[in-house]
């Protein structure tokens, strides 16, 4: 970490300016703020320069105007108060600038042949006399014409790059600015800079915010206040909340924006005026929100729309599946009271939920619901969230299950989904299981699609943790009196026999699992390992994953085992335990291929996992799989994920992340063979009755919990949950 303590500096307040290349990028802060750079000089003396310099990179030409200072520990530096991008004036940084891939199709081997020849001419001849490219040795006809168009494309970007980047955008922001705007890009960013967190993908409020300070846009400028508002509505929607109170959305987005609450006032009015907000206030029926609510417009209509379709399905009184009534049927199983309610239910009610923890019957009665359907001769449609539910439900039903998003089938032409109020699905009976993954956009999807008089039933654990999107939808539709609603409690035999099961129970109930040590002789389903130390926990997660657990148990360590932890950062977070995981489970070596994105380093095998829905690849937020091809002549990669393989940019890298370790909210939906699970007081942020629940019920067959009894307490007694912000359950009670 540099130090950028003034008290340790005697600066020069003389202003110097230099001109050069970068030679390295010794640091540099995620946000472009602080900056460690070494640029080569005309002269061929190396300056050591610190301060705000974003989107730079090796062999760039560089402008810097700033005051020497000489620190204590890395001795003379420019500090640097002003600068630009040029194009590099020297051969050792024409070829690194050449090669730096900023020009499609022209690699390293090539810039080194074409600067050997030319040297410092070199970026004259291409631009004034590429005909000349023909003197370096290898070049012919075709690929001369391949540089030549490369450069001539390159020549149009060149000074919206320079320009951008001068703004603190980074190489690879430039390219996605340049493919949206084209030529007119620097005319756009200059109009309105937030706009670029609206049409850029992966450019938030805050680069964008940074790129208007760099054009001195002020602080209170009218675009900026209502950008804040946009931005703050995000927030708030990735924190699960579909509104927030009028008054607390003030007060949050004036800290966000650091101006007071009546610059916040102005912002949320210009967004109103433009439709990117909305604010209302349910009166009437069994409402209990008192004061205003602000809204994104799309949420707005969304809770709406979803609260109106739901009243028109479960208002319908003749459903398809009544027909299953009439069928002689008998089950495999010997079935409870609660099941037995639960399937008859399912003939009664257009609109069902089933709901339970684990080992509590939920398979055995969507089974029989099924098979009742299909004596019945009912087309019958099963569905869950992610690949991995979709496999379970279609496996335990014996027939085809799929993702929601498949069923409902994107067309990446019409950027929208092929079934829907236009085109409903042609099912009389559709199951959808895991629906506490299910938010309210995805809900309002689902619930267009679905035709009235079909039969609809929902399955869920509604102890679990919310979906990660926003809203407690499965929560709402429970509570709202619109769905028939069966909770399965019994615990069967074949689940009385799993600790896995009793403790998840144990701890959904407020109780202490029993964490009595397993006699070495004998074998378990669940371990409870005590630690405090977070490096030991580390280290031995690494042993249990890579050795332990498959040498005992025959797991094998890359499909089956999966470490859930409650959050990203911290010595026990996912980011350092899937630095440490894939060194030990896919370690590096001469022959493997990788490539570097920011600080992530990504290898041929590791296993990852997608963060982001990407509607046109069909892979979506949540998914796993293995990265199987890199290649970096094309700067592209592969990931096979259950149901395809994905191909990817290396600038498409944003939307992948190692998932040796992933968090408790990320593993929703899915179950694995082993679950390793570290609890640690440094969580404490985190630590909440329902994550654990969630947690513990995502094992299948063994769970391992790691660290303290302290931790687990907090957990196990914290059930005030923070509240999510959601008008749909008082929608649907209205209606």
């Amino acid at each position: 970490m540099y130090d950028t303590d003034n008290s340790n500096v005697i600066t020069n307040l003389t202003e110097h300016t230099i001109q050069g290349e970068i030679k390295r990028v010794v640091y540099e802060t995620d946000d472009g703020g602080y900056s460690v750079l070494r640029v080569l000089d005309g002269s061929g003396e190396l300056h050591t320069v610190v301060g705000p310099i974003a989107g730079a990179f090796e062999g760039q030409g560089v402008e810097i105007t700033g005051t020497f200072q000489t620190h204590k520990e890395h001795g003379r530096q420019l500090k640097a108060s002003s600068y630009k991008y040029v194009l590099p004036s020297t051969p050792d940084g024409i070829r690194r600038y050449l090669a730096s891939g900023l020009i499609h199709g022209i690699g390293p081997k090539i810039a080194e042949c074409i600067v050997d020849k030319f040297g410092i001419d070199t970026l004259n001849i291409l631009d004034n006399y590429s005909a000349r490219l023909t003197e370096v040795p290898g070049f012919g006809k075709k690929r001369l014409e391949m540089v030549r168009k490369a450069w001539g494309e390159h020549a149009a970007e060149r000074d919206i790059f320079i320009f951008l980047q001068g703004l603190g955008i980074s190489l690879a922001y430039c390219r996605r600015i340049y493919k949206k705007y084209g030529d007119n890009a620097h005319v756009f960013v200059k109009a309105d800079p937030y706009k670029l967190a609206e049409d850029i993908d992966g450019i938030g409020f805050i680069m964008a915010d940074n790129v208007a300070g760099s054009l001195g846009i002020s602080g209170t400028d009218v675009r900026r206040l209502k950008a804040g508002v946009v931005y703050t509505l995000n927030k708030l929607s990735e924190s699960g909340h579909v509104c927030y109170p009028k008054e607390e959305f003030l007060t949050y987005t004036a800290g966000l924006l650091k101006v007071d609450e009546a610059e916040a006032l102005n912002g949320l009015n210009n967004a109103l005026n433009d439709g990117v907000a909305v604010v209302d206030f349910l009166v009437g029926g069994e409402n209990i929100t008192e004061g205003e609510m602000v809204y994104k417009t799309q949420l707005y209509t969304a809770e709406k729309e979803l609260a109106f379709l739901i009243n028109r399905l479960s208002s319908i009184t003749k459903h398809n599946n009544q027909k299953s009534h009439n069928v002689q049927f008998k089950s495999y199983m010997q079935l409870s009271e609660e099941q037995e309610s639960a399937i008859l239910s399912a003939g009664i009610y257009p609109l069902n939920v089933i709901t339970g923890g684990p080992g509590v019957g939920k398979t055995t009665v969507v089974g029989d619901i099924v098979r009742r359907a299909n004596v019945a001769k009912l087309k019958v449609y099963l569905a869950a969230p992610t690949g991995r539910a979709a496999k379970r439900l279609g496996e335990s039903c014996k027939r085809n299950a799929m993702t929601i998003h498949r069923m409902l089938k994107w067309d990446p032409q019409k950027r929208n989904f092929v079934f829907g109020t236009k085109r409903p699905l042609k099912c009389d009976l559709l199951i959808v299981d895991e629906v506490s993954m299910l938010d309210i956009p995805l809900a309002l999807f689902l619930f267009r699609a679905i035709a009235p008089g079909t039969t609809v039933i929902m399955v869920g654990d509604s102890d679990q943790l919310p979906s990660v999107g926003p809203g407690t939808f499965l929560m709402d539709l429970i509570l709202s009196g619109k769905a028939h609603v069966t909770h399965l409690s019994r615990i069967y035999r074949q689940g009385m026999d799993s600790r896995i099961i009793t403790n998840a129970h144990a701890v959904n109930a407020g109780r202490l699992p029993d964490l009595a040590p397993i006699p070495k002789e004998m074998t378990s389903d669940f371990y409870w390992i005590e630690k405090d130390d977070p490096e030991q926990v580390i280290a031995d997660i690494s042993k249990m994953v890579s050795l332990r657990i498959p040498q005992r148990f025959k797991f094998d360590p890359m499909r089956d085992i999966q470490v859930l932890t409650p959050m990203n950062r911290g010595s026990c977070g996912t980011k350092l335990l899937n630095d440490t995981l894939q060194e030990q489970m896919n370690p590096s070596s001469g022959k493997k291929p990788f490539f570097i994105f920011g600080e992530k380093k990504f290898r041929s095998g590791d296993k990852v996992m997608q963060i982001r829905n990407n509607y046109d690849k069909r892979v979506f937020n949540g998914d796993m799989g293995l990265l199987i091809y890199i290649d970096h002549k094309e700067k592209i990669f592969n990931v096979k994920y259950q149901e395809n393989v994905v191909k990817y940019d290396f600038l498409e890298a944003d939307q992948i992340v190692l998932a040796y370790a992933i968090t408790i909210h990320k593993s929703q939906g899915s179950e694995f063979p082993v679950v390793v699970f570290p609890l640690l007081t440094q969580h404490y942020i985190m630590l909440q009755r329902n994550l654990l629940y969630t947690g513990m019920t995502r094992a299948k067959k063994l769970l391992v919990l790691i660290g303290s009894r302290k931790a687990l307490s907090m957990a196990i007694n914290n059930i005030n949950n923070e509240p999510r912000f959601s008008l749909l359950r008082q929608r649907l009670k209205m209606l």
